[in-house]
């Protein structure tokens, strides 16, 4: 009769203990939960700026899809009266939509008739690709000053945007670049840079800035509006 009391009496403390390990369980779980609910997660994305208007968005979107940046296997770029069709405004507001980004922005400048980095150039941009901060494109508009043809012009930001692109392309390595950056070359035609411009990040800083040294250049930004 003692033995069963005894094997009785165990059972009941086996079921107890079992019962509170099960509930305290079921409790770090529900705090688990509440904290993956409540707790800000970090994620990759777009940071979505405040400057990121409606207009902004349209625009970047039409931009970067008909210039083939967002689409599968990536963008090369747009010549002159690709990027004016479809940007469908004017130089100054074409240039207007990317003054807020001076922060995240710099200026790239070449020697005339060139396309050739120099080590502030390369500095420079390296900088500014690496400071991604979860923005999803990086945007290189490369032009051409006033001298010269429209045809050498459009050939020469064609090979200043491509310098750029291919730099970055064979430093970083990364499988997924295409996707990431995209080009626009405008040539002497479209959306030229006006003097306030001068202020900006720019790879000559410590030389004069006129509109002739400066859009010897391309602007290079990451975009960090959602689409």
């Amino acid at each position: 009769m003692k033995k069963i009391i005894i094997h009785a009496a165990i059972a009941v403390v086996v079921f107890l203990a079992m019962s509170l390990t099960v509930a305290s369980w079921l409790g770090a779980a529900t705090e688990r939960a509440q904290e993956s609910v409540e707790s800000p997660v970090g994620v990759a994305s777009a940071a979505d700026e405040s400057y990121c208007t409606p207009e902004l968005r349209t625009i970047l979107k039409r931009v970067l899809t008909s210039c083939g940046i967002i689409r599968e296997g990536g963008g090369r770029g747009c010549k002159p009266m690709d990027a004016q069709s479809v940007a469908a405004m004017s130089g100054p507001d074409f240039n207007a939509l990317f003054t807020p980004m001076v922060d995240r922005a710099g200026i790239i400048q070449f020697d005339v008739s060139s396309a050739e980095l120099d080590v502030d150039a390369i500095n420079l941009i390296d900088n500014i690709f690496a400071d991604r901060r979860g923005a999803s494109y990086f945007l290189i508009v490369a032009r051409a000053s006033p001298e010269g043809s429209v045809e050498f012009n459009r050939e020469l930001s064609e090979r200043r945007a491509t310098a750029l692109y291919n730099h970055l392309k064979a430093s970083y390595r990364d499988p997924d670049f295409d996707q990431v950056a995209g080009m626009l070359w405008l040539g002497k035609e479209f959306a030229q840079l006006e003097k306030e411009f001068c202020d900006w990040k720019r790879s000559r800083s410590g030389e004069p800035c006129n509109s002739k040294t400066l859009n010897r250049s391309a602007f290079v930004a990451w975009i960090d509006c959602r689409l």
